[in-house]
């Protein structure tokens, strides 16, 4: 999955059924769209994908059994994302490793490309036992029952940021790209 040749045919693909995928058009943006337009969809009832391919997953442990996948699940329901799994990566040099990736990543114009978390690679020094992390909190629950597909429009605090108010020098919150005034 992780050849140049892989990436082209995804690329091909995406282009083939009109799948839009903004650059950069990494092999684990491509495929997670490729899910997001063939697989998701088809999930209405409650569904577990698991064991998902090593790049598309740059926090969680690699599975016991195949270095390439992952011990990760997501539950699906209704052509949603519910729930998100994994098995904590607790190798403090390939988790340095993939933050680094991660930040290459960024780099290249990837918004949802982890920053660098030097505090957890040390706390992973002194030694993590193994974990796991389940991700299913109100803003999924929010987003299943608003119909809604991006968890960004359901999660206030990101999308509120301070504007300057040209007119008065007045700072005032933004959300969802519109200036909330505190004066009536």
């Amino acid at each position: 999955l992780e050849s140049e040749e892989t990436r082209k045919l995804l690329v091909e693909l995406c282009a083939k059924h009109q799948v839009d995928c903004s650059p950069p058009q990494t092999t684990a943006r491509l495929l997670d769209k490729l899910v997001g337009h063939f697989i998701e969809p088809s999930c209405i009832n409650p569904t577990f994908i698991t064991e998902h391919p090593q790049l598309m997953s740059p926090l969680a442990k690699w599975h016991r059994t195949d270095k390439r996948l992952t011990e990760r699940f997501e539950v699906m329901c209704v052509g949603r994302e519910i729930a998100n799994a994994y098995t904590e990566l607790n190798s403090p040099t390939v988790q340095r490793e993939r933050f680094e990736d991660q930040m290459k990543q960024k780099k290249s114009g990837d918004d949802e490309a982890q920053e660098m978390d030097e505090g957890y690679c040390q706390a992973l020094e002194y030694g993590l036992p193994p974990t796991a992390g389940w991700g299913l909190g109100i803003d999924r629950m929010c987003m299943f029952l608003t119909d809604t597909c991006n968890i960004k429009e359901v999660i206030l605090f990101p999308a509120m940021k301070p504007e300057l108010n040209t007119n008065n020098s007045e700072v005032v919150p933004v959300v969802n790209g519109k200036a909330v005034s505190n004066n009536p």
